[in-house]
């Protein structure tokens, strides 16, 4: 049965395989060229479509680079747009802007507002007023950041004017001195009566979507604004064209604008372009039926010829297999039938007599392997007790071995420690030096200091007294000013008795008045240098009055200076003698820790003698005891061999008992 699967399963997979790779190499050679032919259709389609966009934007330059229509901003500019002055200018405007919208029949509207953000003109209706502000919206800082480029506006249900239908928009910066914004916006009907021209197949879609995957003009208008069913990667949105193929197996190949930077995206299912090359899929299966056909008639026929004898000659070799020796084949054939039955006979014949010679020789194992068995058991006791014995001295090895370690690192840890102890006294003993050193020269020091002290205080004393001084002769000074101030008033007095009487004498006192003027003039000049040297005077005593209040309140610091120094020069006195002491001290333990570090290396070489002889002696009774477990080991072993020698010679006669010879 099986070399009839064999004939039947061969020929079946070779012409279905043949088929199927036929299947798959046109499929794929279908694939490849209905993808170069979709790119490059969706690539022409592409474009056209940046020639359409190129007309568009030439609209926006069109109005931009009107001097007419510049003229008219910068006016509107420049008056009130509620004033009747507006008017004209702006119907002028207006009429302006309506011809450019009736030349070309995509044109929805036309619409120009202040940077401000509120409208000046517009053509067609429009939901926005005048006075209302759209610099907030988005699609307005989206023109503002263009910087006076064009700024491409995705497409919206309602438009950009919330009454023109579903549009999309262009806007730019007028570069004139007003700076306005135009927004044209066009019918996405347009962009639809393109994508209806673009032929990819059957069940094929074609879409215009924005760098956010966004649809901006598509066959269902429902679709509009919303995510694109074929969402193009970063990488992919980068590049200007390309295609392939998505988890679903369709088709996509895109085109990217670079006057919009629009996608135009064309999705085809691979199925609809592969339907062709089922027709060779369909052939592979009638091919197929009639080789099975075939591979039936031929498995049949080999059947008859080969499968009987082997079927027969599996039954006698079945009755050898439960210990029947005896069966034969008995071929006459000079085929290989026929010697392959001659071959099983000869070999029935051998096994018989192999199996007779193996029958006595595992009578004689058994025999064989009881004797060994006995002895391997003695030699497996002597060896265990041996093994427990030699563990024993090894334990005992082991425990002296880690116990001198022991010592040995506590030997070393206290010289570490010692050394420690040797160079913090060293140390210790440098310091009390350096501050012996220290404590001297602040004794120095401070007997300078209160000589200074001292003498700072006895010029501050003398300073006391000039300006107490000073201060008894500015109060004189004062009297005086005084004094002379009172004689001022007099002679003031004085020539205006005297103007007074030369007045009375008439002509005769003419001379006598112009000196009595002069002395009078004198008089006032005296008054105010006096005034002012009073002034000046007064300013200086009041600088007197605040030093000595300074000077009073600066000697009791000094004195209590002249206290904290006599106290600092005693305590330094007294670190000199104990730092003195303090020294000696540590003369005396530097001696003691000398002694005890000569005994610790006498202790450290006795300790490292002993770890050295114990470990020796763990080495040795380690290597005994390791010599003992494998002799151990080894007759264990010898045991196990042993019986299983005997369970195999006892299994050996059972199984030879099973032959029929």
């Amino acid at each position: 049965m099986k070399l009839f699967l064999m004939f039947f399963t061969s020929i079946l997979s070779f012409v279905i395989i043949v088929g199927a790779l036929s299947y798959s190499v046109s499929k794929d050679v279908i694939k490849n060229k209905m993808a170069d032919s979709t790119l490059q259709t969706v690539t022409q389609a592409g474009q056209k479509l940046d020639f359409l966009y190129q007309t568009f934007e030439d609209v926006t330059l069109q109005v931009m680079y009107n001097n007419d229509v510049q003229k008219l901003l910068e006016t509107l500019s420049k008056i009130d747009p509620l004033s009747y002055d507006a008017a004209d200018p702006s119907h002028q405007l207006t009429e302006k802007l309506n011809f450019v919208a009736f030349s070309n029949k995509a044109i929805k509207t036309l619409r120009i507002y202040r940077p401000d953000g509120k409208l000046i003109v517009a053509t067609g209706s429009t939901g926005y007023e005048s006075e209302v502000s759209v610099s907030d919206t988005d699609w307005f800082k989206q023109i503002v950041e263009a910087g006076g480029k064009a700024a491409w506006l995705d497409s919206k249900s309602k438009g950009y004017s919330n009454d023109s239908g579903s549009t999309f928009g262009i806007g730019r910066i007028i570069s004139n001195a007003t700076s306005n914004l135009l927004i044209v916006e066009f019918s996405t009907d347009i962009l639809n009566n393109e994508l209806d021209r673009i032929t990819l197949g059957e069940n094929s879609s074609v879409v215009i979507t924005n760098s956010s995957n966004k649809n901006l003009a598509t066959f269902d208008k429902t679709e509009l604004e919303q995510t694109a069913a074929i969402q193009l990667t970063k990488e992919q949105i980068e590049k200007s064209q390309d295609s392939f193929t998505t988890k679903d197996d369709h088709l996509v190949a895109y085109y990217r604008s670079p006057i919009s930077g629009w996608n135009l995206i064309g999705d085809v299912p691979v199925s609809s372009m592969v339907k062709d090359a089922k027709r060779i899929f369909n052939y592979t299966l009638i091919v197929a039926l009639f080789a099975a056909i075939a591979a039936v008639l031929i498995g049949l026929f080999v059947v008859r010829m080969i499968g009987r004898p082997l079927v027969n000659l599996r039954n006698l070799m079945q009755q050898g297999e439960k210990g029947k020796l005896t069966v034969r084949a008995n071929y006459t054939t000079k085929d290989e039938i026929g010697q392959l039955g001659n071959s099983f006979d000869s070999m029935m014949e051998q096994i018989t007599t192999l199996v007779q010679q193996t029958s006595t020789s595992a009578q004689q194992v058994y025999e064989t392997a009881t004797e060994l068995s006995n002895s391997s058991k003695t030699t497996a006791i002597a060896a265990r007790e041996i093994a427990i014995a030699t563990e024993e001295i090894s334990g005992g090895a082991a425990g002296l071995a880690t116990e001198s370690e022991r010592g040995n690192e506590l030997t070393h840890h206290i010289g570490m420690q010692m050394k420690n102890v040797i160079e913090a006294n060293l140390e210790m003993g440098t310091a009390a030096t350096d501050v012996q050193s220290s404590s001297e020269l602040g004794t120095k020091y401070m007997a300078e200091l209160i000589d200074k002290t001292k003498l700072t205080e006895t010029m501050i004393r003398s300073m006391v007294d000039k300006v107490a001084n000073l201060k008894d002769s500015t109060r004189s000074i004062r009297q005086i000013l005084d004094v002379l101030n009172n004689m001022t008033k007099q002679t003031n007095i004085l020539s205006l008795n005297a103007t007074i009487e030369a007045a009375r004498a008439g002509a005769a006192g003419k001379g006598f008045m112009v000196v009595a003027d002069e002395i009078r003039k004198l008089a006032d000049q005296s008054k105010q240098s006096i005034h002012v040297v009073g002034q000046i005077t007064e300013k200086i005593q009041v600088e007197i009055n605040e030093t000595v209040k300074v000077l009073s309140t600066a000697t009791p610091i000094f004195k209590q200076q002249i206290q904290a120094v006599n106290e600092a020069d005693t305590i330094f006195k007294q670190v000199t003698s104990h730092m003195g002491g303090f020294v000696v001290r540590l003369s005396t333990v530097s001696d003691s820790i000398s002694t005890l570090e000569q005994s610790q290396e006498v202790l450290s070489d006795a300790m490292m003698n002993v770890s050295a002889v114990a470990e020796e002696s763990l080495a040795t009774s380690q290597e005994v005891a390791s010599l003992s477990t494998e002799q151990l080991n080894i007759s264990n072993g010898l045991v196990r061999l042993s019986e299983q020698l005997d369970q195999l010679s006892k299994s050996l006669n059972e199984t030879l008992s099973k032959f029929e010879v």
